[in-house]
């Protein structure tokens, strides 16, 4: 998802011709709307009409005018299990720690067999 409204889609290019998948879309987000009680029977009879009438990308606008945004999130964008509120960065992982450790070790041993090697040599 580009985070951008669904409007801005029709208003980038607003002479562009609208396809099935744009019509079956915002029928769509009018059934959800109408189903939330975010708009009422007549407002939505209105919008379906004129949606299925819009010659141009252009004419789409008006009909999701005043529609709440399609991207509803009360999640960070990291997913539910991430400590914080939506929008805050999260910590940082123990992921890091944990590969220096191992790097260390690796390090160390390899230290320890050069200094094998060279008393044997």
């Amino acid at each position: 998802m580009s985070g951008l409204p669904v409007e801005y889609e029709y208003t980038h290019d607003p002479s562009g011709e609208i396809t099935s998948n744009d019509r079956d879309t915002l029928s769509a987000r009018l059934n959800d709307a109408f189903a939330a009680g975010d708009v009422n029977l007549d407002d939505y009879q209105a919008r379906l009409a004129a949606l299925f009438s819009a010659q141009k990308r252009a004419d789409l606008v008006p009909i999701l005018a005043g529609l709440p945004g399609q991207y509803r999130s009360n999640e960070p964008a990291l997913g539910g299990d991430q400590p914080g509120k939506p929008g805050e960065v999260a910590p940082l992982s123990q992921a890091p720690k944990t590969l220096l450790r191992f790097a260390a070790g690796g390090v160390g041993l390899l230290l320890v067999l050069i200094i094998l090697l060279v008393i044997i040599l």
